[in-house]
């Protein structure tokens, strides 16, 4: 079973940081891809950032500049460096991991649970 824990959410005021944590644990083989996305309410949810194996990186176009994604491939977390926040960043955020659990295996998604971010006076 694999499982991904966020952590690292809270709240913070407008221009303030956060750094994310998500790590991986369980039958893992190899993890592909990482990343988070966020769904505040009412709204869909949407990609922040990603990092493949060999650590290229692409980001939305509203975090572009101010957030900065990686990974430890070691410890098997993906972390999220949240920087110049504004009230329109608040979300859940999602930890996504692309991973195989067997050799010969295919890669599949798994989510985190999610964690808070809110950003306000």
């Amino acid at each position: 079973q694999v499982q991904l824990v966020e952590s690292g959410g809270g709240l913070v005021q407008p221009g303030g940081s956060l750094r994310l944590s998500c790590a991986a644990s369980g039958r893992i083989f190899r993890i592909d891809g990482m990343g988070w996305y966020r769904q505040a309410p009412g709204r869909q949810r949407e990609l922040v950032a990603l990092i493949n194996s060999n650590e290229s990186t692409n980001y939305g176009e509203s975090v572009k500049g101010r957030f900065t994604i990686s990974r430890d491939n070691g410890k098997k977390t993906v972390y999220l460096q949240m920087n110049s926040l504004q009230p329109e960043d608040t979300a859940v955020y999602y930890c996504n991991a692309d991973l195989k659990t067997r050799i010969g295996s295919g890669a599949e998604g798994y989510w985190g649970q999610g964690t808070q971010v809110t950003v306000s006076p």
